[in-house]
């Protein structure tokens, strides 16, 4: 079954007759068009069209694997009309803003139904293709953070660090997936510490998050490193970080429920007294989007298949001292799964 005969079944189970396709990762997904942020696919039970205007002429016709419609609305909105006419037509609610939704309501005569997930949900298993681009994606960050990892030192600033791996992934033909992390000393204790101007300090730990983007496709990869000798206690949680990381990809296969991975992870940090340190998910999917489905937390009901792509990154953050994660990116495979994540979790200075 193809992708859109995926999609239209999924609509007929939601009760759609067509769908208003506007996020642009979906965009891609289901056009192929590669600048999804300026152009809308309408599915229908018979067809599907791209809309985008007349910059993109040429990428459309060269990208697309739909009909192409090149104009801009209210031209857009009049042709799409012709097509959803007297049916229920459904709307990407977590996406589709509320001009947009007038727009389509001030042009339509149909009704609209907000829907969620439609083509998230087939995104979560990704084609031979997509696995090719995120491994490429993978294998570029690991080289480009073995180039840059002998400048970690003391005296060198989050920032520099920042920009050589940027610099890095741009030189080698990617595009900088999302912000990058460093984040030393207290710093660590921020699971979000984007780079600042802040020097690294002889004793810190050094937490490095990043990745490169592919073809479309990402990779994300965390790495925490020690300058010099860090202390007892930031030694202590490192190991408890590094065994609870190990244990969950040991774990990721087919079939395994993404809450029980958050669950084992989850529960070893207890057991080193750092249960409120852990204060996000264990990890979720990867893709065109760098957060996507299926999301690995205690709450999810999402079970792991063959062809996801999902992180593995435990942390634990203690405010005033630092902190520690480590993240592999991981397929899930037929038996078992595959770690495209190759850079060295380094033990920490004796």
């Amino acid at each position: 079954m193809t992708q859109l005969e995926q999609l239209r079944a999924a609509m007929g189970r939601a009760g759609v007759d067509a769908l208003w396709v506007s996020d642009p990762a979906n965009v891609r997904a289901v056009s192929g068009f590669s600048s999804g942020k300026d152009g809308k696919v309408l599915v229908t039970g018979d067809g599907a069209v791209l809309y985008t205007d007349g910059r993109y002429t040429v990428q459309a016709q060269e990208e697309s694997r739909i009909e192409q419609h090149i104009a801009r609305p209210p031209e857009t909105y009049q042709d799409a009309a012709e097509r959803v006419r007297g049916g229920r037509v459904g709307f990407e609610a977590e996406h589709l803003t509320v001009a947009g939704l007038e727009d389509l309501r001030a042009h339509w005569e149909a009704e609209l139904v907000p829907t969620r997930g439609l083509v998230e949900a087939l995104r979560r298993v990704k084609t031979p293709q997509e696995v090719a681009a995120i491994r490429e994606a993978q294998a570029l960050a690991d080289r480009v953070y073995a180039a840059v990892r002998p400048m970690v030192r003391a005296g060198v600033r989050e920032l520099d660090v920042a920009l050589e791996l940027e610099t890095g992934l741009r030189r080698a033909g990617a595009e900088v997936a999302f912000d990058v992390i460093v984040a030393s000393g207290p710093r660590g204790a921020m699971p979000h510490g984007v780079a600042s101007d802040k020097v690294i300090e002889e004793g810190e730990l050094v937490t490095i998050d990043f990745g490169a983007r592919v073809r479309g496709y990402h990779s994300d990869m965390t790495r925490t490193l020690a300058v010099g000798r860090p202390s007892d206690e930031l030694r202590r949680v490192y190991g408890a970080v590094l065994e609870a990381e190990e244990a969950a990809v040991a774990a990721v296969g087919p079939g395994v429920r993404a809450a029980d991975l958050d669950a084992l992870a989850r529960g070893i940090l207890e057991r080193h007294g750092l249960a409120a340190a852990f204060a996000h998910s264990l990890g979720h999917g990867v893709g065109l989007n760098i957060h996507e489905g299926p999301g690995l937390r205690g709450t999810s009901e999402d079970v792991l298949e063959p062809g996801m792509v999902v992180t593995i990154e435990p942390g634990a953050y203690l405010p005033g001292v630092g902190g520690v994660r480590i993240e592999d990116l991981v397929l899930v495979t037929e038996r078992g799964h595959e770690v495209l994540s190759r850079a060295a979790k380094e033990a920490l200075p004796e």
